[in-house]
């Protein structure tokens, strides 16, 4: 029964994540029409609110970790899904349960259907109204695409944080580092502070006149905090030189993550500011992340022999961090499960791939898969050595059977990629 609902919502609801920009619905009136139908379930719980362009889901993970850990009832929506749908939302790390789902839908179906919302518009007030009712003392919310007119945006969080910026979305979100910043910036609400992941020089200035003009404090992170060791006994300094934090385990080890980790550290901060917490459970938060919340697909060991790794990062910002970790790997020989969606800048990310790898180029069982001949060519005029191997498990089969011992294995270029595998693997 639940399957069968799910098949039609995702029918009958336009999805971003599986068409595309056709699917975006821009503005806040269909959001607010169903939070009056559930009696505004937002205003019911604190929330913290997170934008960016990279990140926000690591960072998302880990606060709600942190919550976790202080012994509140933790709420946490974040997008797209990997394996399954109840992944978005989650209250203290487990999947809402498909009984609530069923729930809720059959309660306010009909109602919604009038207004002819969005998948994500849908999802995220099944999410609030799941917080609402679950009574959760905080929820952390990723936001879906963009912030001022996502609609997670009806929120009055406790603090907004935003990662970073890079170009993506770009017919939606602007043409420019400061055109998609100002769109990012939308989530920063009046008298209510911000942390900024990362200093632009062309995003910061957007971010310091919207939060004077909304009287909110602004906080950077980027330079606040400098880590020692490795990532199984980091050490954390502050600005001064002080330790802060010393033989801190942390498991997810995509070498881009400590940028997320300075922001993480940084909301903590001003989350304690406003909400004093008993003690502090910073380091067993992060130790924890991926056991509180279920994480998983960045840089996930799936195998040590061959070293199998899969990570979820598809645009030239992500991409690039996921490059220059891969290159601090020796092996015999890169082989690389590879597949993208149509949408996003094809040559910029396929720049930034290895030349030295064998790739397996696959395509995802989504609409929006660029066709995998199509990529392959696309990869070839960079220079790259491709066979097309059609879908992602096929593709997987044929590195793995191609692999010695010593190989190491790469699966990305998609979420969808990682998430097909992810279904197959777990």
């Amino acid at each position: 029964m639940y399957k069968a609902l799910l098949d039609k919502i995702f029918k009958a609801y336009p999805m971003y994540h599986k068409i595309g920009s056709a699917a975006y619905k821009e503005g806040l009136e269909n959001i607010e029409a169903l939070m009056d139908i559930l009696d505004h379930p937002e205003r019911k719980f604190k929330a913290v609110h997170i934008a960016g362009t990279n990140g926000k889901g690591s960072v998302a993970h880990l606060l709600a970790s942190y919550f976790q850990e202080r012994g509140c009832k933790t709420g946490l929506f974040t997008s797209p899904h990997l394996v399954d749908f109840r992944e978005r939302i989650r209250l203290n790390g487990q999947m809402i349960g498909e009984e609530a789902v069923l729930a809720f839908f059959d309660k306010f179906k009909t109602q919604f259907d009038q207004l002819e919302p969005s998948f994500f518009e849908m999802t995220t007030a099944l999410a609030f109204f799941y917080f609402a009712e679950q009574k959760v003392d905080v929820a952390v919310i990723e936001v879906g695409l963009g912030g001022r007119l996502d609609a997670t945006n009806v929120l009055s969080p406790l603090l907004s944080v935003i990662t970073n910026i890079s170009l993506e979305h770009t017919q939606m979100l602007g043409d420019s580092i400061a055109k998609i910043a100002a769109e990012k910036a939308g989530i920063i609400k009046a008298k209510t502070p911000v942390v900024i992941g990362e200093f632009n020089p062309e995003s910061f200035p957007v971010f310091e006149d919207i939060a004077n003009q909304k009287d909110a404090p602004l906080f950077l992170a980027e330079n606040n905090y400098s880590f020692s060791g490795n990532f199984n006994d980091l050490s954390v300094t502050d600005v001064l030189g002080n330790t802060l934090y010393e033989h801190i385990q942390m498991p997810l080890q995509g070498e881009y993550q400590l940028k997320n980790l300075k922001t993480f550290l940084q909301a903590t901060e001003v989350i304690e500011e406003l909400w004093p917490a008993e003690k502090d459970v910073v380091p067993q938060a992060i130790r924890n992340v991926v056991s509180n919340t279920g994480f998983q697909g960045r840089w996930q060991l799936l195998r040590r022999e061959p070293l199998t790794i899969c990570d979820v990062g598809h645009n030239p910002g992500g991409l690039s961090l996921t490059m220059k970790q891969l290159a601090q790997y020796p092996c015999r020989q890169l082989r690389m499960v590879f597949g993208m969606v149509s949408d996003k800048d094809i040559d910029k990310a396929v720049s930034l791939l290895p030349q030295d790898a064998l790739y397996y180029v696959c395509q995802a069982k989504i609409e929006r898969a660029l066709p995998a001949a199509e990529l392959a060519e696309r990869m070839r005029q960079h220079g790259l050595q491709c066979r097309v191997a059609g879908t992602v498990a096929n593709a997987f089969r044929q590195a793995n059977a191609d692999a010695a011992p010593d190989d190491l294995i790469f699966i990305g270029g998609s979420c969808f990629v990682v998430g097909e595998l992810l279904s197959v693997e777990n």
